[in-house]
């Protein structure tokens, strides 16, 4: 299921590279992709909201679902 999120703190590629280590190296996500200029997140997972929320999490980044 593909899902977008609000990362409002990235800037830089660091911030890029970081979430799709993080985010991405979970073995439930199976992609990530991200837009740094609208601060975007697109993750394409089987995993719930939450669950996604808490990876961000634990990459440093606060996350929300959006609904573009």
């Amino acid at each position: 299921m593909k899902q977008l999120y609000s990362v409002p703190d990235m800037s830089c590629q660091h911030c890029k590279h970081r979430i799709e280590t993080v985010v991405g190296g979970s073995d439930a996500v199976e992609s990530v992709d991200v837009d740094l200029e609208n601060k975007i997140v697109t993750v394409v997972s089987d995993l719930q909201p939450q669950e996604l929320i808490d990876l961000f999490d634990k990459a440093g980044y606060d996350a929300s679902s959006y609904s573009g």
